[in-house]
């Protein structure tokens, strides 16, 4: 469990899943926080629920897939002082995504500059992009 989740903080996961050099992208519901802007698929993290769990049962929710948390990548806080983990996460590469419509308008995979590119994308994932340009942490298939 997150030990700023202890403290009674809003933090929250974020799951990073790569296929052939692109990564899945999903466009917000009108439902949900943010409506419209372009993500990182995530959620928050429950009580009792450690950060894997937390991301495995986001993906789960909103994608319909069975995920594996492989590595906790980053950690950051948001604008509005939630804490985020942000972690890799596998899942099979012949699973079929089956987004819940109350959480997920659309899915896309792209390439991390096409990710950059979005005029949409929360400050939060422009962060993280940020951060993994200068080196603060790498990603699959880098050396």
């Amino acid at each position: 469990m997150s030990p700023s989740f202890q403290r009674g903080r809003r933090c929250g996961v974020i799951a990073l899943i790569q296929r052939d050099q692109r990564w899945l992208v999903i466009r917000r519901a009108a439902t949900v926080e943010a409506p419209g802007s372009c993500c990182f698929a995530g959620g928050s993290i429950e009580p009792g629920e450690s950060e894997s769990e937390a991301v495995c049962r986001e993906v789960a929710e909103e994608l319909g897939l069975q995920a594996q948390a492989v590595r906790r990548l980053w950690e950051s806080t948001t604008a509005w002082d939630v804490d985020l983990a942000w972690w890799l996460v596998s899942v099979s590469a012949t699973a079929q995504i089956t987004a819940n419509p109350r959480e997920v308008a659309a899915i896309y995979w792209l390439t991390l500059e096409e990710i950059s590119e979005l005029p949409d994308l929360l400050s939060s994932n422009r962060e993280f992009l940020d951060a993994w340009r200068q080196g603060v942490f790498t990603l699959p298939g880098e050396q």
